[in-house]
C-alpha cells in the first residue's frame, strides 16, 4: 500500500502548447475515469460505515482535491494501486484542523459543502483564483435554509465558512438555476435531515448523486417529470461501504473524439464512455450533424450504461442546438464550437447563460478562442453562433488564451490538430485538474502537441 495516500508523482505538462495538423489521427483508447461520479465516490465513502474499495477512480488534481479534503474530516482515504482507492469512512465528520482547499473544483466544493453540512463541525473551504470568482450563494442559500448558518467572501464566493449540523431540517427546493451541483449539495446534506428533504427541477441535470447514493444504503430516489426530476432523499438512515468501479467520462471522451471528426485519417474510438442520457447531449448533437458515430452498448459500471464509441472523419453540418439540451452537455459547449467551425453551414447556440460562471466567462472565452483563428462568430448574452468554415477551412494561426479553463485548454489544441496553421494555447498546466491523460492519449491517436 502507498502509505500516504496520494497518487504517484507524474510530471504535469504546463506552460504554452501547439498544435499542429496532424499526418494521422486515429486510434483506439479507453476513456478517462469519469470526474462527477469520481467526487460523489469519495465522499460518499468517507461517510459510510465500513471499508470501500474503489476500482477506476479518476486521479486528476479536482479529485486528489476531494480525497484530501474527506481525509481532512476523518476519513482514511488511500491509494493502493493505480487508480485503486480504498475508503474507510469516518460515520461521524470532524472540524478539519486547517482550511479545506477543493483547487479549482467546483463540484468538489459545493458537494462538500452538503456532505458536510449534516455534521456538528465547522469547515472553511477555499480555493484556487478561478474557483475563487465563482458564485457559492446558489448552494449556501438552501443549506441556510436546512440549519445550517455560513459566512462568505463579497458576492457569495470563498472562502466560505460552514457551521454544520446534526439537526438539520428537511426542505422541499426548487433551484433558480439547473445545477447537478445545487441538486447534490442538498440531497447530501438531507442524508443528515429528519425527513424527507426534496428537489424538484424543471429541467433535469444528471442525476449521479441519485444513482450512486443508494449503492451507500441511502434512502434515496428520483422520478421524471416531464423535461423535469423530482429528486427524495430520506435522513437519518446509516450509510455502508461498496465497491465500485467509476464508469468513463462522456466529457473527457469529447476530446478524442473530436479530433477524430476534425482532423481524422481513420476512425478514432473511446472505450467505455457512461452514455446517461443527462451528459449525452453533445453525441445527440453531432448525431443532428450528421457525423459518422458508431455507438455500440457494452455494459455497465456503478450503475451507469457504458458504450464504445467510433467515430469517423467525414462532413457535418451546421444545426440548430437548442436551450433545452444544455443541461445535458453544459461542460461540451467549447469543444462543440470548435467541431462546428470545421462543420458546412452555420451552428447556434443558445440558452448558455450558465457558461458565464464557470471556470471562466466560457461562453465569451470560447468565441474568442474560434475568433483569434479566423473562425466568424457572433456572440449574445445567452447564445453562440458559429459560421463554419467546412473541413480544413480553418485558418488557425492564432493564440488561444485560456483564462485557467481546462476544457478552453483541450479545445483550442483539438482545433489545432485540424487547421491550417499551428494553433498555440497559453497555458496547458489546468488540463490535469479533469484530464490527467490527455496528453498520452492524444499522442496516442497520432496527435501532433509539442
Amino acid at each position: 500500500m502507498v502509505s500516504n495516500g496520494k497518487a504517484a508523482a507524474r510530471p504535469a505538462a504546463s506552460g504554452a502548447r501547439t498544435a499542429r495538423k496532424a499526418v494521422r489521427i486515429e486510434g483506439v483508447r479507453a476513456a478517462s475515469p469519469d470526474k462527477s461520479i469520481s467526487h460523489r465516490a469519495i465522499m460518499l465513502a468517507g461517510m459510510a460505515q465500513g471499508t470501500s474499495q474503489i476500482e477506476g477512480l479518476l486521479e486528476s488534481a479536482d479529485v486528489l482535491a476531494t480525497a484530501g479534503a474527506v481525509r481532512a474530516l476523518g476519513a482514511s482515504v488511500e491509494r493502493t494501486g493505480d487508480g485503486h482507492w480504498q475508503v474507510t469512512g469516518a460515520p461521524q465528520w470532524r472540524s478539519p484542523e486547517g482550511d479545506l482547499d477543493l483547487g479549482n473544483s467546483g463540484t468538489g466544493v459545493r458537494l462538500l459543502m452538503g456532505a458536510a453540512a449534516r455534521f456538528d463541525l465547522t469547515a472553511r473551504f477555499t480555493g484556487d483564483v478561478s474557483l475563487s470568482s465563482r458564485p457559492m450563494e446558489r448552494v449556501l442559500a438552501p443549506l441556510r435554509l436546512m440549519g445550517v448558518t455560513t459566512s462568505a467572501a463579497d458576492g457569495g464566493r470563498l472562502p466560505v465558512t460552514l457551521n454544520g449540523s446534526a439537526r438539520l431540517n428537511a426542505i422541499r427546493y426548487t433551484p433558480p438555476v439547473a445545477s447537478a451541483q445545487v441538486k447534490s449539495a442538498i440531497l447530501l446534506a438531507g442524508l443528515g435531515a429528519e425527513g424527507e428533504t426534496v428537489v424538484i427541477e424543471p429541467e433535469a441535470t444528471r442525476a449521479h448523486t441519485e444513482t450512486l447514493a443508494p449503492l451507500f444504503g441511502a434512502d434515496m430516489s428520483m422520478e421524471r417529470d416531464g423535461a423535469g426530476l423530482i429528486a427524495r432523499v430520506r435522513g437519518g438512515k446509516a450509510l455502508h461501504s461498496a465497491d465500485m468501479h467509476v464508469p468513463g467520462d462522456p466529457s473527457s471522451a469529447a476530446f478524442p473524439l473530436a479530433a477524430g471528426l476534425v482532423a481524422g485519417t481513420g476512425p478514432v474510438s473511446v472505450t467505455g464512455v457512461m452514455t446517461n442520457p443527462a451528459r449525452f447531449g453533445l453525441y445527440e448533437v453531432l448525431k443532428t450533424m450528421g457525423a459518422d458515430m458508431t455507438i455500440t452498448p457494452a455494459g455497465t459500471r456503478a450503475g451507469e450504461a457504458l458504450a464504445d464509441i467510433t467515430v469517423r472523419p467525414g462532413a457535418l453540418k451546421g444545426v440548430e442546438v437548442p436551450p433545452e439540451i444544455a443541461p445535458s452537455m453544459i461542460d461540451e459547449y467549447p469543444i462543440l464550437a470548435v467541431i462546428a467551425a470545421f462543420a458546412q453551414g452555420v451552428t447556434h447556440m443558445t440558452g448558455l447563460a450558465e457558461l458565464r460562471a464557470k471556470e471562466s466567462d466560457r461562453l465569451a472565452a470560447s468565441a474568442a478562442l474560434l475568433a483569434a483563428n479566423g473562425v466568424k462568430v457572433e456572440l449574445g448574452e445567452d447564445s453562440l453562433t458559429v459560421h463554419g468554415m467546412g473541413p480544413g477551412g480553418v485558418p488557425g494561426g492564432g493564440l488561444v488564451k485560456t483564462l485557467h479553463d481546462h476544457r478552453l485548454a483541450m479545445a483550442g489544441l483539438v482545433l489545432g490538430l485540424g487547421a491550417k496553421e499551428p494553433v498555440t494555447v497559453d497555458d496547458v498546466a489546468m488540463i490535469a485538474t479533469s484530464y490527467p491523460g490527455f496528453f498520452d492519449d492524444m499522442a496516442a491517436l497520432g496527435a501532433d502537441i509539442g
